[in-house]
């Protein structure tokens, strides 16, 4: 019979610790917690879903390289997006694609929703994601961050490397922009999303 060890319970930060010492299982264990998470997120920076999958796996390169390094002043999840966002930034640099296309990027279904999706609610989606597509592409980064990762403003601020009260502002922008969008297409405010 299949046993439950330990570590499949362990709080991220402890398993952070265990791969600083050099404990496989512990890293296969944080891999599973949010290679998922991570890949959606830079699938949605990059555009790319192949290109996402050899940035997820250099993210978690760089954590088996750099656990000993991890500052408990953040959560292990935004440590990971940060090194993502970094990581996927770079990619782009190198490649000379400074702009993310903005329908590509836009256009990526996010795959947790199951089969079982009204078509009420994949009409919704759709629309939202439509207007999601016509964001700049820094605000359309933090509306990600914050209602799709359930990041706070701090967290976010973290993760891009901007000051919180930038991230604030870039919210309230982007909520206005997508607000003007929304009724242009016919729904009236973000309560519909």
């Amino acid at each position: 019979m299949y046993r439950v060890s330990s570590a499949q319970k362990a709080p991220d930060e402890a398993l952070i610790a265990l791969i600083a010492k050099g404990h496989k299982r512990a890293m296969e264990l944080l891999f599973a917690r949010h290679s998922v998470r991570v890949h959606r997120f830079v699938c949605r920076l990059t555009g790319d879903s192949l290109l996402a999958e050899e940035i997820v796996s250099d993210v978690f390169l760089a954590v088996w390289r750099g656990a000993e390094n991890f500052a408990v002043k953040s959560r292990v999840s935004t440590w990971l997006l940060a090194i993502a966002r970094h990581k996927a930034i770079a990619v782009l640099r190198r490649r000379k694609e400074l702009q993310l296309d903005d329908e590509d990027a836009a256009a990526i279904a996010d795959g947790a929703n199951g089969p079982e999706t009204s078509v009420q609610e994949a009409n919704r989606s759709a629309i939202i994601q439509q207007c999601l597509k016509r964001l700049s592409p820094s605000h359309r980064e933090i509306i990600d961050l914050v209602y799709y990762h359930e990041k706070s403003v701090a967290e976010a601020a973290q993760i891009v490397g901007i000051p919180e009260g930038t991230v604030k502002t870039r919210m309230l922008r982007a909520r206005l922009r997508m607000a003007e969008l929304l009724k242009d297409v016919g729904v009236d405010g973000l309560h519909a999303c």
